[in-house]
C-alpha cells in the first residue's frame, strides 16, 4: 500500500506515459470503493480513514505498467462518505440545525457584477441573523434552566416537594438552605446553558481542525479574473479558518453573556428598587454597563468583513479569538458573584424577563429578514435571472425558516420541560407568552403547507396523465401495457416536484413571517396565552384560539420527542446515522460563512483532496483525465476543476450524471452555479458531458445558454431501458430514477467518447454539435463539446 501511494503521488518511473486516469467521485449517501470500482479487492491509495482514494489491486501499479493501459485508464474512486456520517457524536449535529439553515442562505444570494458593498451587506445581515440564533438557543437554556426549574419550579413549594431532587434549592424544603436564595439558585442553574455554550464551543473547535485546517493549493489568484467565472475557483474560496475563528469567539460570548445577563438581571432589578443597598445597586449598574459594552463588541466583531477568497489567508485575529471569550467568560464569573451575594427579602415570584428577551430577538430576526428580502431584490434586479428560485429572494426565504426553526426548538423544549415540571399547571406560570403564541400557529402553518400539498398532488395526477403518451412515443413498437404506463408516467410527473420547491419555500416563508409577527403583536399586546385573550370574544374565535393553542403545545412537544428519539437512534444505529449525513451532504457542501456553529463544510476537505489528485497526475504523467461524478459528486468535481489551474483544467475532460448543478445549485445558488458560471465551466475545461433521467427528481440538464447546451447535455436517457420482456432483457427493467446510470448504455458511450480524446499531446478542438449517435473510433480525438 505504501509504494501504491508513492506511485500515486508521484507518477511512477515513466513520466511522459501519458496513462489516462477516470476519477471516479460517488454521490448522496456513500457507498464502498468496490461497488465504485465493480472488484471487491480494492486497495488505498491515497487519503485516511475519512476520505481516501481507492484503486482496484490489480492497478495499484498502474504507473509503471503504462503498456498495459494503452487502450483504457486507470479507474480511481474517490470515496468521501465519511466526513459527513461517522461515529456516533454526529448524532449532536442535529442541534445544529438552524445553524445549517441560516449558513446555506448565506450562499443564495442573487448574481452581481460591480455591486461589492450591497454584496458585503446581504452577508452582514446573515451574520447578524446567525447571532440572533445563537442568543436564541441558549436563551431557550436559560428558560428551561433558570426560569422553569431554578426560578419558579424550585420558588414553589408544591413543586419543589413533587420533585424532590430540587429539595436542596427550595427555601421551604430545605428551611433556607444556602442554595435556596434565588440568586444562589439561579448561579447554580446558569451551569446548564453555560455547558451548552462550552458544547458549541466545542464542536466547533473540533469540527474545524478536522476541516477548515485542510489547506487547499497554494496558487495566484488571476488578477484579470472574468466576472462570470465562479467565485468557486479563486485560491481561499474553501479556507475559510480566519472567518469561522472569528464568528466563533464571537458566537461564545455572546452565549457567555446571555448567561451573564438571565443572572444579572434579575438581581440588579432587585437591587435598583427604592431603599436598596448602595453597594450592590452600583455594582449591578456596573456589570450591566460592562454587559453591554462587551455585548456591541460582539456585534462589532461579527459586522467586521467577512470572508477573504481572492487570496489564502492563513492569518488569524488571535485577540479575538481568545480575548473576546474569555473576557466574557470573566463578565459571566463575576456576574455569578453578583447574582448569589444575600440579599434578605428577595423571593422568586412570577416569571423571569422572558417575555421581553424572546419578543426583542423575535423582532430582531423579523426585521433582519425583511431588510434581507430588500437587498436580495436589489441585487436580482441589477442582473436578472429568470431560472433563480424565488426571483432571487431564495436566502431571505430560507432564512426565515431557520428562524423558525430555531423558534421551533426552543419553544419545544421550553413547553415540555414546563409540562414535566407541571402537568397539571396549577403550580408554575409556564414558559413565556410568546413561546405558546408561537406555537399556537403551527396548526394554521401546517394547513396553509396541507393546501399546497393538495393543489401539489392534483396537478401531478395531471401531469401522470398527460405523460402518458410521451411514454408510448419513447417506446414504439413494444406491447402497451396500461398499468406499467402509469407508473412510468406517475414517476416522471413525480420527479418534477422538485422544479416546484421554490414555490413551496416561498409560500411557507411568506406565512411563517406573517403568523410570526401576529402571534408577536398578540404577545405583547395582550401579556396572555391565545385561549385566555380570546375569552369574551365570539365563541368560534374563542374556540379556533383554545383549539389552535392545545394542538400547537401537542405537536411541538411530539416534534421535540421525535427530535431527541431520532438523535439518540443515530447515536447507536450506524444506518440511521448514514440518513442524517445524507442530509449533510446536501446541506453542508458550503463553508461557514454565517454561522460557525453550523456543520462542518466538508467540502473544505473533499475539494482539496480532489484537486490535488487531479493536479498532481496531471503534472506528474503528462496524461489526461475523466472525472466523473454521480449526483452531489458532480457538484465536486466542478468545484475541484474550477480550483485547478487553467494548464491543467485544459486536460481534464467531465462526465456528470444525475447532476443537480443546474437544477438545483443553479437555482437555488445563481451567484455561484449561475449560467454564466456554468457557461465558464465548459469553456475552460477540456470536454464535458452530462446525462440525465426525466424520471430523476434531482438531476437534469444543464441548460447552457446557446449551442453550449447540445454540446454537454445528452438527450434524456431512456428509462426504463426497455419498455417490456425481450430477448435481451427477459426480465422488466426497473425504472431507474436517480440510481444505476452506469447500466446505461450511453452511459459506457459518453465515457468511451471521452476517454478517446485523452491524448498526452495537445487537448483536442472543440464542436459544439449535437450528441454523436455512436463511439468514435480511437484515432478520433474530435468528440463533442
Amino acid at each position: 500500500m505504501k509504494k501504491a501511494q508513492e506511485r500515486a503521488g508521484t507518477g511512477g518511473t515513466d513520466a511522459r506515459s501519458g496513462t489516462a486516469l477516470e476519477l471516479l467521485v460517488h454521490g448522496v449517501g456513500g457507498t464502498t470503493p468496490a461497488e465504485m470500482l465493480d472488484d471487491p479487492r480494492t486497495v488505498r491509495v491515497t487519503g485516511d480513514h475519512i476520505a481516501a482514494v481507492f484503486r482496484r489491486t490489480e492497478d495499484a501499479d498502474a504507473e509503471s505498467r503504462p503498456e498495459d493501459y494503452r487502450g483504457r485508464p486507470v479507474p480511481e474512486a474517490y470515496v468521501w462518505c465519511n466526513l459527513t456520517s461517522g461515529n456516533g457524536t454526529r448524532a449532536l449535529w442535529l442541534l445544529l440545525l438552524p445553524f445549517m439553515v441560516v449558513n446555506i442562505a448565506h450562499w443564495m444570494r442573487p448574481a452581481a457584477h460591480g455591486r461589492t458593498r450591497t454584496v458585503r451587506l446581504y452577508g452582514l445581515l446573515l451574520r447578524l441573523t446567525g447571532l440572533t440564533l445563537t442568543v436564541l438557543l441558549v436563551a431557550a437554556a436559560c428558560e428551561v434552566a433558570l426560569d422553569l426549574v431554578a426560578w419558579q419550579c424550585a420558588g414553589t413549594r408544591a413543586c419543589a416537594e413533587r420533585h424532590t431532587w430540587l429539595g436542596f434549592l427550595s427555601p421551604v424544603v430545605s428551611d433556607g438552605g444556602w442554595w435556596s436564595t434565588p440568586g444562589r439558585r439561579l448561579a447554580l442553574a446558569a451551569a446548564v446553558p453555560a455547558a451548552l455554550t462550552g458544547l458549541l464551543w466545542y464542536l466547533s473547535l473540533r469540527t474545524w481542525r478536522a476541516y477548515e485546517s485542510q489547506q487547499p493549493m497554494d496558487r495566484e489568484a488571476d488578477p484579470e479574473e472574468d466576472p462570470r467565472r465562479a467565485a468557486l475557483g479563486r485560491p481561499g474560496f474553501w479556507y475559510g479558518r480566519r472567518l469561522v475563528a472569528r464568528l466563533r469567539g464571537a458566537h461564545t460570548a455572546a452565549g457567555l453573556l446571555t448567561v451573564a445577563v438571565a443572572v444579572g438581571v434579575p438581581a440588579a432589578r432587585f437591587d435598583h428598587r427604592p431603599g436598596g443597598p448602595a453597594l450592590l445597586d452600583t455594582l449591578g449598574w456596573v456589570l450591566l454597563g460592562a454587559l453591554a459594552a462587551a455585548g456591541v463588541a460582539v456585534v462589532a466583531v461579527v459586522c467586521r468583513r467577512g470572508r477573504s477568497e481572492k487570496r489564502l489567508d492563513r492569518r488569524l485575529d488571535e485577540h479575538l479569538v481568545r480575548r473576546l471569550p474569555l473576557a466574557a467568560l470573566l463578565l459571566f464569573v463575576l456576574a455569578l458573584l453578583y447574582g448569589g451575594w444575600s440579599r434578605p427579602g428577595w423571593t422568586s415570584q412570577g416569571r423571569l424577563a422572558g417575555d421581553t428577551a424572546f419578543g426583542g430577538i423575535a423582532l430582531v430576526q423579523g426585521l433582519l429578514v425583511v431588510v434581507l428580502a430588500v437587498v436580495a431584490h436589489l441585487l436580482h434586479r441589477s442582473r436578472p435571472d429568470a431560472r433563480a428560485a424565488i426571483r432571487g429572494l431564495g436566502g431571505p426565504a430560507v432564512a426565515m425558516l431557520a428562524c423558525a426553526l430555531g423558534g421551533v426548538m426552543s419553544g419545544g423544549v421550553s413547553q415540555r420541560v414546563s409540562d414535566w415540571m407541571d402537568g397539571t399547571g396549577a403550580f408554575l406560570d409556564g414558559p413565556p407568552v410568546l413561546l405558546t403564541w408561537q406555537a399556537s400557529v403551527i396548526p394554521p402553518l401546517l394547513v396553509v403547507v396541507l393546501l399546497m400539498c393538495a393543489v401539489l398532488a392534483r396537478h401531478t395526477l395531471r401531469l401522470a396523465r398527460a405523460e402518458r403518451d410521451a411514454v408510448e412515443h419513447d417506446h414504439p413498437g413494444e406491447t402497451g401495457d396500461p398499468g406499467r404506463t402509469r407508473r412510468i408516467a406517475l414517476t416522471r410527473a413525480t420527479a418534477t416536484l422538485t422544479d416546484r420547491a421554490p414555490l413551496i419555500v416561498a409560500i411557507t416563508s411568506a406565512a411563517t413571517l406573517l403568523l410570526g409577527a401576529g402571534a408577536l403583536v398578540g404577545a405583547l399586546t395582550t401579556e396572555k396565552v391565545p385561549g385566555e385573550a380570546a375569552r369574551g370574544t365570539y365563541a368560534a374565535l374563542q374556540g379556533a384560539a383554545q383549539t389552535a393553542q392545545e394542538l400547537g403545545s401537542w405537536l411541538i412537544g411530539l416534534g421535540f420527542i421525535l427530535f431527541v428519539t431520532w438523535g439518540r437512534r443515530a447515536y447507536k444505529d450506524a444506518s440511521a446515522r448514514r440518513t442524517i449525513g445524507i442530509l449533510w451532504d446536501v446541506g453542508t457542501f458550503w463553508p461557514r460563512a454565517a454561522h460557525p456553529f453550523a456543520p462542518p463544510c466538508y467540502a473544505e476537505r473533499a475539494v482539496p483532496d480532489l484537486t490535488w489528485r487531479m493536479a498532481t497526475w496531471t503534472r506528474a504523467t503528462g496524461g489526461r483525465l475523466v472525472i466523473s461524478g454521480h449526483s452531489q459528486g458532480s457538484v465536486l468535481a466542478a468545484a475541484a476543476s474550477w480550483q485547478l489551474e487553467p494548464s491543467a483544467r485544459r486536460r481534464v475532460a467531465l462526465l456528470t450524471y444525475g447532476s443537480p448543478l443546474e437544477r438545483l445549485y443553479g437555482r437555488w445558488f445563481p451567484a455561484h452555479f449561475g449560467p454564466e458560471a456554468l457557461a465558464s465551466l465548459h469553456e475552460e475545461v477540456d470536454c464535458w458531458r452530462n446525462l440525465y433521467r426525466r424520471t430523476d427528481p434531482i438531476g437534469g440538464p444543464m441548460r447552457l445558454p446557446g449551442d453550449a447546451g447540445p454540446a454537454v447535455d445528452r438527450p434524456p436517457l431512456k428509462d426504463p431501458l426497455t419498455y417490456g420482456r425481450t430477448e435481451l432483457h427477459p426480465l422488466p427493467a426497473p425504472v431507474l430514477g436517480h440510481s444505476d446510470y452506469q447500466a446505461d448504455p450511453a452511459f459506457a458511450e459518453e465515457r468511451a467518447r471521452l476517454l478517446a480524446r485523452l491524448r498526452p499531446e495537445v487537448p483536442a478542438p472543440r464542436h459544439t454539435g449535437g450528441a454523436a449517435a455512436s463511439v468514435p473510433a480511437a484515432d478520433d480525438t474530435t468528440g463533442d463539446c
